[in-house]
Order: structure tokens, then C-alpha cells, then sequence
């Protein structure tokens, strides 16, 4: 969610025309020609039902006739337009579409105060009539945008402003509580912290005119990792007197975590039958909100409000972070087919959707993901897909020392006569770092995308599962997930679990990642402390994946307690808001035939071949 000046960034991410029609080979072709010259009028004001006035840029063919209304509302500043990700303005009103970058309520030049999610579906509604009203428009209106600018585009989706005909978000969340601040109970530390700080209560604070705000806010930004080790986490600047003005909802994450009435009015799983518009779905396999974005899809493909909205469906997942969306993610090049397509997709959809153009849209597979380790594409009619097959791999020990290759084994037979369990301490003051994974939003908020796991995995604190080397290539396609029966000396602790693909050479890269806060095992709704000593079975969700394991590589189960700062700590001491003192916690992991520990894996039939 972290926006930075896309000049920082490098300007030669900033797309043109010319790059544009060099877009991925993998997608459809479409025409880069420009016919419309561009014009653009700053600062214009769209009046709210309640009188605040949103300003926006408004970018405009000078040729007369009337164009489509390409809407992007976003908090990170509309001269920038999230131009590090997408075209400029300017390019899209060339393919004649008049284009409205809106800065939200209280953000840069428009007026009130900002609150995360609260005034964006009012807000939405009211900006996408007026946006359908403007001079020169033809009625229709898209809207377009990433992270919290897909925020803004379901919210407003799910009011139904009459005029909002299709959506594109991107690399966003189906709920703000789970998949957005909090994770299978846990708070998402390093992106719930660094967000307000490198971002949106930046740009509040100066709205302010207070220096004093927004220096103790620059310096945190400058220091995220004592921001990260602060305790308890119910303040993000403890030693400040603005905290309440500049980032109010902050506190407010924190009060609430369980998803309660605060949350549930903004969830955009609970309100699909809501949605009545089509959308192209773009999420990444190592995003924060990669959860959200195939959610989003399967769950409009079920409930959406209209049969067009569920038939008009389209999910497409590269093997990007959070942005940039690069064919080089953490340690890995995934090679020239991951190159960004979005502007030729955006395109492509909106002269389909808004301009009625015959472009073979509809007979496109509805699905496209990109497959890691062969480096190519997949289409698919649904999410997953049908054919691949849910296959579990059981936990075995081998009762030797915590080292690679030695903890334990993954086999797909069931535990049969095996007793022993395996154990590791927890420890809150010395947690498990972590090491690449979907955290957000760049590396120096924590570590993202694919990483040697190897510093991790020789803790001994973390217990490591592998199969043999594969006798032949292994795709697997779909969601992952483990079944863990275990057992704390707590009240209340963390399980965490990491799919790792581990090559001949000893690399080993995550795939996917996930925890469960054991308070949380049952519900989300509400937290049931532990009873200390007594096994109790968990499933920790790793989200989905698609990677093809080759032949000679194995696959890699890490399971421990802590994943920090991803993550926060779980002070095992039975504190909501990482309070009190720290309780060491002893950890059982059982795998034996009445409690069989497995990763569930989703195997497709045939893989894909490798990209020559």
C-alpha cells in the first residue's frame, strides 16, 4: 500500500505508446494507435452529498464528440496517478476516454479528513455520477487502480451508482480485517505500521501545517525497525501528542481485533450480491492482498448482483509483489513472459466494456495465471482449476537434530506406527525473521517476494519437512493449505507454516505463507484461549499458488511460531494488543495416525511445460 514518488521509483517504469504495444505476448494483441489528442483541466471539484469538495485532474480528447469516463480515486496524490504501475493519464485520454484522477476525502488538495475505507463507497457513488455528467462524456464510466485504489473502486461498486459500467482493481483486498490488517488472527505488523507512515498519514499530517507532526512521523518512517519492536502495539507513535490527529484509525485497528461491527460494514465478501459490474481482477503471487484478489473473483462468480457482473468475471495473477510489478520479484527473475501487461489489459477491457468494441473479450478463458518455475501462462475456465486435485502430504519425523534434510519427512502415506512428536521452544524476544513472502510494500518495510530460506531453516526454532527429490515435475496450482495438530504450553501462541521449494543446489525459495493465532483457531468473530497441554488441530491457510516443482527439486514444509515483522509477535501471554511480559512457549507438533499432520497441496494432472 506504500506509494512512492514514482520519480524515486525511475521514471523508466513510466509506460508510453510505444512500450504499450510491446506489451506481454501472452495476452491478446490490441491496436497501440492513438486518436485523440489530449487536453487537461487541473483542480476540478466534484461536490459530495454532504458539500466536501473532492478535487481532480481531468484529462480530456480535444476532438469533439463524446468519450467514456476512466475514474481513478486514490489517496497517494492525483498528479502522480499511480504512474509507476499504470500509463500516464494522458496515454489512456489518447485512446479517447476522458481520465479522472480524484485525490480521496482529505488527502492532497481535496477537502476533509481522511479515515481509511469509511467515506469511500458515499464517495465513490457520488464521484462516478459526477464523473458521468462531465462535459463531453458518453454516461459510461470505468474505474481503474491498485492496493487502496481497489479499495475505492469495490466500495463505491457495491452502492451501485447507475452510471458504473465495469472495474479493474488491483493487487487489492476482499476484506479489510483478515487479508488486509490482521491475518488468520495476527496482526500484519510490518504493512499496518509502515503504511501510515510512509503514506497516508504522511500526506495528512501536512495538511496540518504542524512540522512538529510531521517530523516525529518522518523520522518513524526513517526507523521502521524500532517502530516494529515497540510494545505494546496500541500506539504507533508513543511518545507523540498528534497521534490522534494525523492517524486516528490506527487505534482503532488495534481496539478491534476480531471481526466485529468496525469491520463488517466495509467487507467486500459480505457484499458481492451487492456488486453488479463486471471486473478484471489483477492480483500477484507474493502480494499482501494476493488472498483478496482471487477471492474477489471466485466469490462475484458466485453471488455477483447481476448475471453480467458473474459471467463478466476475469482473474489474471503474475508472479508479482506488491508493485512494482517486475519479471524480477525478491531473488528471483521469472523471465520476459512476466513482464507488466496491464495497460494493454486495461485497454483491451474498457473498449470492450465502454466502448461496445468487438475485440474478442468474451471468448477469452476467464482465467490466467502465471505458472513459477515453468515461467509461463495458464488460462483456465475457473478458480482453481478443476482438474487439479487436492493431494496431502503427511508428516513423518525421523527423530534427529532440527538440520535441513533431517527434521522430518513429506510423504503422501499416513503416519501408521509412529509415536514421536516433535518439539521446539518459542521464544517472543528472539522471533523467527522473516525471509521474503507477501508482506508489503517495499524491501525496506520487510523482506518480500522469493528468498533463501536457508538462515531460517537451520533455527531451531523451526521445524522443516521435505520430500525426497522428485522423480519428475510436479505442478501445483491452487490453494495450500496445512491440517497441524499440536499442542503450547500457552494460553495463547502462533502456529506458522511456509511452502518451500528447495532445489538441487540447495536454494530454497518460499512459495506461499500463513499463520493462525491460536485464540483465533475457531472464529474470527471471537478468541477462545488455549488449554496449555492439550493437542488441538489447526489449519493455517498459505493461500494459493501456482509453481511447477522439477524434477530433482523437493517440496518444503517450515512450521514455527513466529514470522517477524511480517507478522507480530504473539507474546504467548494471552494480551490482545502485545501487552505484558513475554511467556516462553513450548511447542508439540504430533504427526502420528490419530493426528495427522499434512500439507494439502493442489496438484494439477499434467504440468505445464517449461517456457523455451
Amino acid at each position: 500500500m506504500r506509494q512512492p514518488n514514482p520519480l524515486l521509483l525511475a521514471r523508466s517504469l513510466i509506460p508510453t505508446a510505444t512500450t504499450l504495444a510491446a506489451a506481454i505476448t501472452a495476452f491478446p494483441a490490441w491496436s497501440a494507435e492513438q486518436s485523440c489528442s489530449v487536453t487537461v483541466d487541473r483542480d476540478v471539484p466534484a461536490r459530495m452529498r454532504d458539500g466536501t469538495a473532492l478535487l481532480a485532474d481531468v484529462y480530456r480528447p480535444t476532438e469533439p464528440g463524446t468519450y467514456p469516463v476512466l475514474l481513478m480515486r486514490l489517496p497517494y496524490n492525483k498528479s502522480d496517478a499511480q504512474a509507476f504501475v499504470y500509463a500516464r493519464p494522458e496515454i489512456f485520454a489518447s485512446h479517447c476516454y476522458i481520465v479522472a484522477i480524484q485525490d480521496v476525502r482529505g488527502q492532497y488538495k481535496s477537502e476533509g479528513t481522511f479515515y481509511p475505507f469509511r467515506n469511500e463507497g458515499a464517495d465513490g457513488y457520488d464521484s462516478v455520477e459526477w464523473a458521468a455528467a462531465l462535459p463531453g462524456s458518453s454516461g459510461k464510466v470505468g474505474m481503474y487502480g491498485f492496493s487502496y485504489v481497489g479499495a475505492t473502486q469495490w466500495l463505491a461498486a457495491a452502492e451501485r451508482p447507475p452510471h458504473l459500467v465495469a472495474i479493474a482493481p488491483a493487487q487489492t483486498g476482499s476484506d479489510y480485517f483478515n487479508g488486509w490488517t490482521y491475518e488468520g488472527g495476527a496482526l500484519s505488523q510490518a504493512f499496518v505500521q509502515s503504511w501510515p507512515l510512509s503514506s497516508v498519514a504522511l500526506s495528512a499530517s501536512r495538511r496540518l501545517g504542524n512540522q512538529q507532526a510531521l517530523n516525529e512521523i518522518q523520522v518513524a518512517a526513517g526507523r521502521l525497525v524500532s517502530v516494529y519492536a515497540q510494545s505494546p502495539l496500541s500506539r504507533l507513535l508513543p511518545a507523540s501528542k498528534y497521534e490522534a490527529q494525523i492517524a486516528p484509525y490506527y487505534g482503532d485497528w488495534i481496539a478491534h481485533n476480531t471481526w466485529d461491527a468496525y469491520w463488517k460494514p466495509w467487507s467486500i465478501r459480505a457484499r458481492y450480491h451487492q456488486v453488479a459490474v463486471p471486473a478484471l481482477n489483477l492480483a500477484g503471487w507474493y502480494d499482501v492482498f494476493l488472498r483478496g484478489g482471487v477471492e474477489n473473483y471466485a466469490g462475484m462468480r458466485k453471488q455477483g448482483g447481476s448475471d453480467t457482473a458473474r459471467s463478466g468475471q476475469r482473474l489474471i495473477i503474475g508472479p508479482w509483489s506488491h508493485m512494482p510489478w517486475l519479471q524480477k520479484v525478491g531473488e528471483l527473475d521469472f523471465g520476459a513472459e512476466a513482464t507488466n501487461p496491464i495497460d494493454a489489459l486495461l485497454l483491451r477491457w474498457f473498449d470492450y466494456w465502454l466502448k461496445g468494441e468487438a475485440n474478442g473479450l468474451d471468448a477469452d478463458k476467464p482465467v490466467r495465471i502465471f505458472v513459477m518455475g515453468a515461467n509461463r501462462w495458464r488460462e483456465a475456465d475457473s478458480w482453481p482449476p478443476a482438474e487439479a486435485e487436492t493431494v496431502a502430504f503427511y508428516l513423518h519425523s525421523r527423530g534427529q537434530a532440527n538440520t535441513r534434510f533431517g527434521n522430518g519427512s513429506l510423504t503422501t502415506g499416513k503416519p501408521e506406527g509412529e509415536q514421536t512428536a516433535d518439539q521446539y521452544r518459542y521464544d517472543p524476544a528472539d522471533p523467527v525473521p522473516s525471509a521474503g513472502g507477501h508482506s508489503c510494500c517495499s524491501p525496506d518495510s520487510a523482506p518480500i517476494g522469493p528468498m533463501d530460506q536457508a538462515s531460517v531453516e537451520d533455527r531451531a526454532d523451526v521445524l522443516y519437512y521435505a520430500t525426497p527429490p522428485l522423480e519428475q515435475d510436479m505442478e501445483v496450482t491452487g490453494p495450500v493449505s496445512v491440517e497441524l495438530h499440536a499442542s503450547s504450553s500457552a494460553v495463547d501462541t502462533d502456529f506458522t507454516a511456509k511452502l518451500v521449494d528447495v532445489h538441487p543446489d540447495g536454494k530454497a525459495y518460499n512459495l506461499a505463507n500463513g499463520i493462525i493465532r491460536a485464540s483465533m483457531r475457531d472464529s474470527l468473530e471471537r478468541r477462545t484461549p488455549l488449554e496449555p497441554g492439550k493437542v488441538t488441530r489447526y489449519t493455517i491457510d498459505l493461500g494459493p499458488t501456482s509453481a511447477v516443482f522439477q524434477r530433482g527439486h523437493r517440496i518444503a514444509l517450515e512450521i514455527s511460531s513466529s514470522n517477524f515483522p511480517h507478522y507480530d509477535r504473539n507474546l504467548n501471554n494471552g494480551k490482545l494488543d502485545g501487552a505484558g511480559t513475554p511467556v516462553v512457549a513450548e511447542q508439540r507438533v504430533l504427526h502420528d495416525a490419530a493426528n495427522p499432520s499434512r500439507l494439502l497441496l493442489s496438484v494439477m494432472p499434467k504440468p505445464i511445460n517449461a517456457a523455451p
